[in-house]
């Protein structure tokens, strides 16, 4: 692995030094941390992440390789990735091939040998900043316009990014096995996990782009609606609020992630911006009607305002045991269930998987 000098600069003037990894060249974006310990393809290849500088706070990264299947979309939308050390060699039973080289191959930005902890704990103190990482700065460069850069960078609210990570066109999903139901899914960046957990419950899916309106989903004829998860702030996703909001009572509804945000601003709550988001596998969550708590997989930089579902006709279902923020929201009358959370791990544990067995009693109830 060849190391060359590279630069990460806050739009708060901090620099860290290290050395280039990837694709060579430069990336903006917002950066935030996430605090998986294994995972790494599938958290630079989550659609979520369009506009970010992903930082691992796991120590070293890349040590078991890469494997195309752990992919969560075609193609990463991160802007760049942050690491402390990235491993020279790996070792793993269904590697294809090392990380600097599928970094490469994607056109990832990357920066190596970054002290993380410190740029963890930097961005838990002051919130999540605008950065930007330069491979191989020139010779020269001034520190002012790299930081002027940096600062002319849009801020994460405000920004509709679900357009640039959705799909362009319609498709049918099969379910695997026996067709149990068919259901339209919204994608505002869904991961592949998500639809690889309907297809192994016998749930086709008729994928549709962000955008598409409720009459053309209420077209299809099909049983359900999966909004799911994307980047970008949810209340600037004006088409697919106005959607939700026309599909509330049409069918049972699904919202995961961004999709949940969705929903609740489709029924009239609000949200807001969290100081530095929860992004990482290791997020415990308490299921409000039996107390027991699950550890989650979360990626999100926005929340609900709890007081804002008063009114909603809704009830609150899940919390987060971090920060007290609403992880989930449903309501029988409009037959839909919310979560924040992402209840196919990817990576990340599996408990909260029975998300996906709740929306398909929603569907038997019709």
């Amino acid at each position: 692995m060849e190391f060359r000098r590279a630069l990460l600069v806050l739009e708060d003037g901090r620099t860290f030094p290290g050395v280039a990894v990837g694709a060579r060249g430069r990336a903006l974006g917002e950066v935030v941390f996430n605090t998986s310990m294994t995972g790494y393809q599938e958290i630079f290849s989550d659609p979520s992440y369009c506009g970010q500088l992903v930082c691992l706070t796991a120590p070293q990264v890349g040590n078991y390789g890469v494997c195309h299947a752990d992919e969560q979309a075609a193609r990463p939308a991160a802007a760049g990735v942050i690491v402390r050390e990235p491993s020279r060699q790996y070792s793993g039973h269904r590697a294809e091939g090392d990380l600097d080289s599928w970094l490469r191959e994607n056109h990832l930005v990357g920066i190596a040998q970054v002290d993380t902890r410190a740029l963890t704990r930097h961005i838990r103190r002051r919130g999540a900043l605008r950065g930007g990482i330069w491979s191989e700065p020139p010779a020269g460069t001034d520190g002012e316009a790299l930081l002027a850069e940096v600062r002319a960078l849009p801020p994460m609210s405000g920004q509709n990014l679900a357009g640039q990570v959705s799909s362009r066109s319609a498709r049918l999903l099969a379910a695997e096995g026996t067709e149990k139901y068919r259901v339209a899914l919204v994608d505002f960046g869904v991961k592949a996990g998500i639809l690889q957990q309907l297809a192994r419950r016998g749930v086709a899916v008729e994928l549709v782009p962000a955008g598409t309106p409720a009459r053309a989903i209420l077209g299809l004829g099909v049983q359900g609606v999966v909004l799911s998860n994307g980047p970008g702030d949810p209340a600037a996703v004006d088409a697919g609020i106005a959607c939700a909001r026309e599909l509330l009572g049409q069918l049972p509804l699904l919202g995961i992630c961004l999709g949940h945000q969705i929903l609740a601003l489709a029924l009239g709550a609000r949200t807001y911006k969290l100081p530095f988001g929860h992004h990482g596998g290791n997020h415990p969550v308490r299921v409000e009607k039996t107390g027991s708590v699950w550890i989650t997989a979360q990626n999100h930089g926005f929340a609900v305002d709890e007081a804002s579902l008063d009114g909603c006709d809704c009830r609150l279902t899940h919390r987060s045991l971090y920060d007290g923020t609403v992880e989930g929201f449903a309501s029988e009358s409009q037959r839909l269930l919310a979560v924040q959370f992402h209840p196919e791990g990817c990576p990340g544990p599996s408990d909260a998987a029975a998300v996906f067995d709740d929306f398909l009693r929603l569907l038997e109830d019709g």
